[in-house]
């Protein structure tokens, strides 16, 4: 079969390209071998200025030519790319002497082709590609849809901000809230688990040579800080952070922290996502309905919260996956083994079901129809709630056992109405002030702050 949408193994490359095609310019083959070619020019070009003795007749003009090798690298290049690797049956050197490929088109620079690549392992390559190519999808796409997503919220917490509702504590009747305050928890969760994430989680490259010493480099041009160097070139040319103390591959524990904190803010989602399915459950929503839509295929008259149980699941797989590379990519045999490049490759999947679910939440809240009738009549039907207040405000004028009188008063299975809390006041040892006081409660305007 040719591998298209409909012969795609994964969802996230079949069912859900739609919604993950923006990754593919970061976490495909094809973006891999982009941004390692990118990360050779770069490093060639530093040379160049740092200079080598032996580069620095290379006419800088030039630069931007070289540049141009990864700014227009197309599909059909990286093929060519994968057609040497056939040969050399190594990922990276096949980069290497594709570039070299290039050199030979741009004419007489046969003197600084063996620059290319100079004193690294595949891992300085592979492990300043990847958390670039991490921390420009966060920038491009996961950030801008995260935001989207808190925009959306705040824009439902102030639209209802002053619609009353009756909370629930465990799954019963509990003090009443307000529905824009309980979507603005959301919008404070995100925003400050976003933040954190933009704040403290580096994005770090290993730069360092075969085993992080600079040995090759060091053992060529023994003068040159090379330390000093590797610093500058992943700072200013990357903007990323060099891991100063390595092995042949970057440590990942910044990446793991990344992954964590995207974990915790996809955990969020899912408290979301619960929150919504059963908010149109208890048919405080209703949901828009589109022209020859199909809720169930059984029973014409249910619109399913599809939106919110597709986001739920493939917010499971991704943090299972972002859990599983967290805890394995930090870990490896002595100076390296081969585990770490395997599972890297996947780095794409998590984010790839994460952008799905983000999507399909925000699918799911633009359908909402606010059904306020329903929030008041639960609210109206009710009021045991406001046993609270009662009790607090007879607290304060100490009023002997307010909590125990109250408790007898509503522990008793029956329906509690308006009529039976008037009659309860009426009834108590205190002053008229605070009678008129206490009749003023409301499950409606017993909302707190």
């Amino acid at each position: 079969m040719k591998l298209d949408l409909l012969t795609a193994i994964s969802p996230v490359d079949g069912r859900y390209r739609s919604k993950t095609e923006p990754l593919a310019a970061y976490f495909s083959e094809y973006a891999l071998i982009r941004y390692r070619i990118r990360v050779e020019i770069e490093y060639f070009i530093a040379l160049c200025e740092l200079p080598l003795p032996q580069l620095a007749s290379f006419d800088h003009a030039l630069f931007e030519r070289l540049r141009d090798i990864y700014r227009t690298f197309g599909e059909t290049s990286a093929q060519r790319v994968k057609d040497i690797e056939a040969v050399t049956n190594h990922d990276v050197k096949a980069v290497e002497y594709f570039i070299k490929e290039e050199f030979d088109k741009i004419g007489h620079l046969e003197a600084y082709k063996e620059f290319i690549h100079f004193g690294l392992t595949s891992q300085d390559i592979n492990n300043t590609s990847v958390p670039l190519s991490v921390k420009e999808a966060l920038e491009a796409v996961y950030y801008p849809q995260i935001e989207e997503l808190i925009a959306l919220l705040r824009q439902y917490a102030d639209d209802w901000k002053a619609v009353p509702m009756l909370a629930k504590t465990h799954g019963q009747p509990a003090s009443p809230t307000r529905l824009g305050k309980e979507i603005m928890v959301f919008v404070y969760r995100l925003s400050e688990q976003l933040e954190q994430m933009k704040g403290t989680c580096k994005l770090s490259a290993k730069f360092g040579g075969a085993t992080g010493n600079y040995n090759a480099h060091h053992v060529a041009y023994p003068s040159i800080d090379w330390k000093a160097f590797g610093n500058r070139f992943v700072g200013e040319k990357l903007g990323l952070e060099r891991e100063q103390y390595t092995t042949q591959i970057s440590n990942y524990d910044n990446l793991g922290a990344l992954f964590d904190a995207m974990r915790r803010i996809n955990t969020i989602i899912i408290d979301l996502d619960r929150d919504f399915w059963m908010y149109i459950s208890m048919e405080y929503f209703k949901q828009k309905i589109k022209t020859g839509e199909v809720g169930s295929s059984a029973m014409p008259h249910k619109v399913n919260p599809i939106d919110y149980e597709n986001s739920e699941g493939n917010l499971g797989i991704a943090n299972a996956i972002l859990q599983f590379l967290a805890a394995k990519l930090p870990v490896s045999r002595l100076q390296r083994d081969l585990t770490d490049s395997t599972v890297l490759r996947n780095i794409g999947v998590p984010f790839g079901h994460s952008i799905i679910a983000i999507q399909s939440t925000l699918k799911g809240l633009r359908k909402l129809i606010l059904n306020e009738e329903k929030l008041r009549n639960d609210l109206e039907n009710t009021w045991a709630v406001v046993a609270e207040a009662i009790q607090t405000i007879l607290r304060r004028e100490a009023y002997p056992h307010p909590y125990e009188a109250l408790k007898a008063l509503t522990r008793t299975n029956e329906k509690m109405t308006a009529d039976t809390i008037r009659r309860f006041i009426d009834e108590l040892n205190v002053n008229d002030s605070v009678k008129t006081e206490l009749r003023a409660i409301t499950p409606l305007n017993y909302t707190g702050l």
